[in-house]
């Protein structure tokens, strides 16, 4: 009877745990709203002032490539208008997971569309960049 109660109390855990991890996915996936300029990382504001000036990027090949919104949290828009940009993050060889995503808007030009997104999380999360205060 004892050993019924301690496999019952584990499998109760083991689902209450569950249930908690999909409901802090869920609200990761959505994202964490906006945030201003001066709110990022030194490397993101020099990163989307290349954006703005049309370059040079660190990352030539990668740098202004489509960004398929695959996991559709962002905007829906049709394949193309999204491009990402890489965030270098201090101390990494490699690309890191920090990255701009910058939207076409109505003129399809990145640089002047004013719609841009922060993610240090490789695609997980965003946040709408505020350039204006």
């Amino acid at each position: 009877m004892l050993k019924i109660l301690a496999v019952a109390r584990l499998l109760l855990l083991a689902i209450v745990g569950f249930c908690l991890v999909g409901a802090a996915a869920g609200r990761e996936s959505r994202g964490s709203g906006s945030i201003a300029v001066s709110e990022l990382p030194p490397e993101a504001v020099h990163t989307l002032r290349l954006i703005h000036q049309g370059g040079p990027f660190p990352y030539p090949r990668k740098d202004g490539s489509v960004f398929g919104n695959f996991e559709k949290r962002l905007p829906l828009q049709p394949r193309g208008y999204y491009r990402e940009y890489t965030v270098p993050t201090p101390g990494r060889r490699d690309r890191g997971a920090r990255r701009i995503v910058a939207g076409s808007g109505r003129g399809g030009d990145v640089a002047r569309s004013g719609e841009y997104y922060y993610t240090a999380d490789h695609y997980l999360t965003f946040s709408r960049i505020r350039e204006q205060p």
